[in-house]
């Protein structure tokens, strides 16, 4: 008797299928292209997972990323191209992210789907978290987290933090996870991942993220 696939692992089939489909059609997207058009024509690789307005999908734990700083966009997609980000072995997303990101070897193809991603309207997300402990979670970000993401969570170029706002919280908090366990941040030429790592370690457990994570929940997106 065959036993059906997971609703999880069939969409994965289904996002191997259609994103090989979508490479395919970027590929043969031959003539000049403005940077904006082949952004646009590269995005569709993207879709699958994080949506077509790039709000994510909860489902495959791809986080929102429309109206994501552009230089934020280009340097994860080079540092996933590069095995600097989602080569640890339990990382599945970053498994999903790096053989995507290696697609965009022809010269200005990873500037053009930042610099897309980065026009793309934000898509707010909805918490879902309940509970929170906002007064500690306020206290741990505004030690923490407000020098480098901004006190209003927005992100500063200057010191490479992206923005929070707006950003699922299971999302965040995963992150976080990720940092704490070494998935992330332990390559030798991440230096802003060794940041967030030694960052992440000051949160003694989950209640200490979830309080953090629901106080950026509390910001306001525009």
């Amino acid at each position: 008797m065959e036993t059906a696939l997971p609703a999880p692992l069939r969409r994965a089939y289904a996002i191997l299928v259609a994103g090989t489909v979508a490479l395919a059609l970027v590929a043969g997207c031959g003539g000049a292209q403005t940077k904006a058009e082949r952004g646009a024509a590269l995005f569709r690789t993207c879709t699958p997972c994080h949506g077509d307005g790039g709000g994510g999908d909860t489902e495959l734990r791809a986080p929102a990323i429309a109206g994501l700083p552009e230089w934020y966009v280009a340097r994860e997609l080079d540092k996933f191209r590069h095995n600097v980000r989602g080569a640890h072995p339990d990382d599945m997303e970053g498994h999903r992210m790096r053989p995507m990101a290696r697609t965009l070897y022809p010269p200005g193809d990873l500037d053009a789907v930042a610099a897309h991603v980065a026009a793309l309207p934000p898509v707010p997300s909805a918490p879902t978290f309940t509970g929170g402990d906002l007064a500690n979670g306020q206290l741990r970000f505004s030690t923490l987290c407000a020098t480098c993401h901004g006190p209003d969570g927005r992100g500063n170029a200057a010191t490479g933090g992206p923005r929070l706002v707006g950003q699922w919280d299971w999302y965040m908090v995963a992150q976080l996870r990720k940092f704490q366990s070494g998935m992330r941040g332990t390559h030798p030429a991440d230096t802003l991942g060794a940041q967030m790592r030694a960052m992440s370690l000051t949160l003694e457990d989950s209640t200490a993220m979830h309080n953090v994570v629901a106080y950026i929940k509390t910001l306001p997106t525009r």
